[in-house]
């Protein structure tokens, strides 16, 4: 008896003992499998985090980048590299490879000319400091050895294409990044008069005047002027409109806003801000080589009010010869020259009246066109409409 009660008490403690054990291991697996899984949602969280940080890292550096936009075909450089600009300073084939720029602020004047203007243009040329000015001369009749002799001509550009107008050349080789460099540029004919015109006092006015595009004003008693905004005023230094009541054409009041009124100078001596010229540049058409009817659009390009920001400078002036140059007369050619262009009938052609002509055609081209563009471009709103 007391036998069988002993048995049974061990029975009851060892099943005490496995009871508690298994409750043990259970527990024990239970924490476990817990922990296990808390442990992997916290990694999934942990994880998720990260990737969502890096996620906006990427995603912030990637607008960062793109927020800098890169030129067009230089997508694939170092930002580093990439040089935006250039400019048109001649560099030497020998001695320090990197040469220091000037200190003096640089402008450009680029003029299209002939070898038979090549006394007026030395005039011109003369009157703008080299180390102010980097010269270039457009050749529209080719004959670029005439002009070695002259001491500043090896230290100018010379581009040459024969019987192309100066707004043809400005749009191939005057690009606005390849002129960034240049406080204003100046793009001039070859039959000015500078006997009146000092560059030095020019730009001072210009400067403090506030002038983005202007021009000289021209003499009128020795000038051929075109309109009537253009003639110097002898009373004053800078003028930016003009009253003119018996016009043959547009008449011009004091409240008048627009050109040839105010805001507006004529094309023959025209001078640009680096700013004002990147503007203008784009508005000179590709194929419209003698730019008629720009003359009328340049106040966009003004970087503000155009009755403000262009204008006539009376105190330097300049003469406009108007020598007929490209399409001229037979008068102004040579009897070489005649021999080699002379027709059928043994007479000399004058192009002058097609020259004229074509000039017309392409002022309602470009006329058309604009228009075409003001109704077609949704976006844009004339800054003008309601002066």
């Amino acid at each position: 008896m007391a036998g069988g009660m002993q048995v049974d008490t061990k029975r009851r403690r060892s099943l005490m003992i496995c009871s508690c054990l298994t409750s043990a291991f259970l527990l024990s697996a239970l924490l476990i499998f817990g922990s296990a899984l808390f442990l992997r949602d916290y990694n999934k969280q942990s994880l998720f985090g990260l990737q969502t940080i890096d996620v906006i890292k990427t995603t912030t550096f990637k607008t960062m980048c793109e927020r800098k936009c890169m030129p067009d075909g230089s997508e694939t450089l170092p930002r580093g590299i990439v040089a935006r600009t250039s400019d048109l300073e001649m560099r030497q084939l020998w001695g320090p490879s990197i040469q220091k720029k000037s200190k003096s602020p640089m402008n450009l004047l680029a003029i299209a000319v002939g070898i038979k203007q090549k006394g007026n243009v030395d005039k011109i040329v003369k009157k703008f400091p080299q180390t102010q000015f980097v010269v270039m001369l457009f050749h529209y009749d080719g004959k670029v050895d005439g002009w070695k002799d002259l001491e500043w001509s090896s230290h100018a550009i010379h581009v040459s294409a024969i019987n192309q107008t100066k707004w043809w050349f400005a749009k191939r080789f005057l690009h606005p990044d390849v002129v960034a460099e240049y406080d204003y540029i100046f793009l001039w004919d070859e039959d000015i008069g500078v006997e009146n015109f000092h560059v030095g006092r020019y730009l001072s006015i210009i400067k403090e005047e506030g002038l983005q595009i202007s021009q000289p004003a021209i003499d009128p008693y020795k000038s051929e002027v075109h309109h009537k905004i253009t003639a110097r005023e002898r009373s004053s230094k800078v003028h930016r409109r003009v009253v003119n009541l018996r016009a043959a054409g547009r008449m011009c009041y004091e409240n008048s806003t627009e050109p040839p009124c105010t805001g507006w100078v004529e094309m023959m001596a025209p001078v640009f801000s680096r700013e004002s010229w990147r503007c203008s540049w784009y508005m000179i058409q590709s194929d419209l080589i003698h730019a008629w009817g720009l003359d009328f659009q340049l106040g966009y390009c003004s970087q503000g009010n155009r009755t403000e920001n262009i204008g006539i400078v009376d105190s330097e002036y300049v003469v406009h010869y108007g020598f007929p140059t490209l399409g001229g007369s037979a008068v102004n050619k040579t009897s070489s020259e005649a021999q080699g262009q002379t027709s059928k009938t043994g007479t000399l052609p004058d192009q002058r009246s097609t020259v004229r002509k074509r000039s017309y055609v392409e002022l309602e081209i470009f006329k058309n066109r604009w228009k075409k563009a003001v109704r077609e471009d949704k976006c844009w709103s004339d800054p003008f409409q309601s002066q």
